[in-house]
C-alpha cells in the first residue's frame, strides 16, 4: 500500500505582500497552492493507493469562498483520478460551537465520490475504505460534543477533564477489534509527548490534545499520519511504526525561517515495517530573519546593509531586519536608502528596537570606594529620573539606620 500523507496546508494565510494582478488572489496564497499542486500531481503520478491529509486546510473555519474554490479544485482533482483521500479535520477547520459546520463540510454533505471527511473519532475497516486492504483510526480535533458523541458522556466538564484518558481507551479498544490479517494505520491531528514544536504556536487555536507516547508507539500500527506541529519530524525516528508529522506544506511566519517543507509518501506492508519517502517541495519561498546590534554611530546605514545577505540572496524573499541602538542614533538609519538595497524581495520589515542607556556611570576622577551606599543610590535615581526619588531615598535611609543600629 502506497500512502500520501500531507497536513497543515493554511492555503489561505495571506500575511504578507500582495495581490496577483491576474488572478487576484494574494501572493502568497499562491504559493501555498503551488506546495498543494506538487502534491496532488505525485499522488496522480505516483498512482498512490490512499491520500491522508491530516487537518488544517485553512487558517480558520470560516474562509473565503475563493479559497475554497481553489482547495476543491485540488481535491477535486484526486477525486476525479479516483484516488481515495481521507480530510481529517483539524482545530483550524472546526468551530467550537455545536451544530456549526466545518470548513471541509461541503466534501461531506455532496458525498464527493473518493473523498472521506473524518471529523469524528472512528475506526474504519476494509468496507469504509472503498475495499482497500487497511484499516484506519481517525482522531481529529477534539471538541467537548465530539468527544460526548463518541464516548457516551453526558457530562461536558467530566468529558474534557478526562479527554486525554478517553481518547487512549478509544485508540486501545479499536486496536484491539481491529483485523489482525490488515495494517492498521492512526491518523491524528493533536500533540504528542516528546514532539519538537517549530514556529507554529504562533498559528494555533486552543488547548492542543496530548497523545502519550506509548499509545502511539503501538505495535500494532503500522504508520501513525500527524497533523498539527509544523515542524517535520519522526516521533519515533529508527523503530517502527513511523510516528510522522510532515509538517506545514510552506513557511507560515519566521518561526519556520530554517525549516524545509516537506509531504510523505509511506509504503505500508503488514509484516515487513513500513518505509517513509520524505519528499521536500521545492520553490517554498524564503523567510530570512537578521539581527544586529549597532556598536557605532558612524557608517550606520552601511553596517545595517553588512547585516543582510546579498540581494541576490535576498530576492523574492520576506525578510525581517530586527536592530539595537542607542535612542539617540534614531535620526541616523536611512530608512529609505535601506529599503532601496532591498527592494527586489518580497517583503521587508524592519523592526527598530531604540535602547536606553541603563548604566549609571561616575564622574570622571571620582571613585566607587568614596561613596556611601546613599550617594551612589542617589546617582542611580538621578541618572535613571526615577519618579518620588527623594521619598524612596528617605526609606532607604531609614532602611540603612535601622540596619545599623541593630548591628
Amino acid at each position: 500500500m502506497k500512502i500520501l500523507h500531507f497536513a497543515d496546508a493554511h492555503i489561505d494565510m495571506a500575511n504578507y505582500g500582495r495581490h496577483d494582478p491576474q488572478t487576484g488572489l494574494p501572493l502568497r496564497v499562491l504559493d501555498f497552492l503551488k506546495s498543494l499542486d506538487t502534491i496532488v500531481d505525485t499522488a496522480i503520478s505516483q498512482k498512490v493507493d490512499l491520500v491522508i491529509f491530516a487537518g488544517d486546510a485553512y487558517k480558520d473555519r470560516s474562509p473565503a469562498p475563493t479559497f475554497q474554490r481553489e482547495w476543491g479544485r485540488r481535491i477535486m482533482r484526486l477525486s476525479q483520478a479516483g484516488i481515495p483521500t481521507l480530510l481529517l479535520i483539524g482545530n483550524h477547520d472546526i468551530s467550537p460551537s455545536i451544530g456549526r459546520a466545518h470548513a471541509l463540510q461541503e466534501f461531506k454533505t455532496l458525498q464527493v465520490p473518493f473523498v472521506k471527511v473524518l471529523d469524528r473519532p472512528c475506526l474504519l475497516k476494509q468496507d469504509g475504505l472503498w475495499g482497500l486492504p487497511l484499516q484506519v483510526i481517525a482522531i481529529p480535533w477534539i471538541t467537548r460534543s465530539g468527544l460526548m458523541a463518541a464516548t457516551g458522556e453526558t457530562d461536558s466538564t467530566e468529558a474534557f477533564s478526562r479527554i486525554e484518558e478517553n481518547i487512549g481507551d478509544l485508540i486501545e479498544g479499536w486496536l484491539s477489534d481491529a483485523d489482525e490479517s490488515t495494517p492498521v494505520i492512526l491518523t491524528a491531528h493533536a500533540s504528542i509527548e516528546g514532539a519538537k514544536f517549530g514556529g507554529e504556536r504562533l498559528v494555533m487555536l486552543g488547548n492542543d490534545l496530548v497523545l502519550s507516547g506509548g499509545l502511539v508507539k503501538n505495535p500494532k500500527l503500522s504508520y501513525v499520519a500527524m497533523g498539527h506541529i509544523h515542524k517535520p519530524q519522526d516521533v519515533n525516528e529508527g523503530f517502527q511504526p513511523p510516528v510522522i508529522y510532515p509538517g506545514s506544506i510552506e513557511r507560515v511566519d519566521f518561526g519556520e525561517a530554517k525549516e524545509d517543507r516537506f509531504f510523505v509518501i509511506a509504503e505500508v506492508e503488514k509484516g515487513k515495517g513500513t518505509r517513509v519517502d520524505w519528499i521536500q517541495l521545492t520553490g517554498v519561498r524564503k523567510f530570512i530573519d537578521r539581527r544586529t546590534v549597532l556598536r557605532s554611530n558612524e557608517n550606520v546605514n552601511e553596517a545595517l546593509k553588512d547585516a543582510l545577505p546579498s540581494p541576490q540572496e535576498m530576492s523574492e524573499a520576506i525578510v525581517r531586519l530586527s536592530v539595537e541602538y542607542p535612542r539617540e542614533w534614531d535620526a541616523l538609519i536611512d530608512e529609505t536608502a535601506l529599503r532601496k538595497y532591498v527592494e527586489g524581495v518580497f517583503e521587508f520589515h524592519l523592526v527598530k528596537r531604540p535602547q536606553s542607556e541603563a548604566r549609571v556611570r561616575i564622574a570622571e576622577g571620582q571613585l566607587v570606594s568614596s561613596l556611601s551606599p546613599l550617594d551612589l543610590l542617589a546617582q542611580y535615581f538621578d541618572a535613571a529620573k526615577v519618579k518620588d526619588a527623594d521619598e524612596l531615598q528617605k526609606l532607604a535611609q531609614e532602611i540603612i539606620s535601622e540596619d545599623t543600629l541593630d548591628t
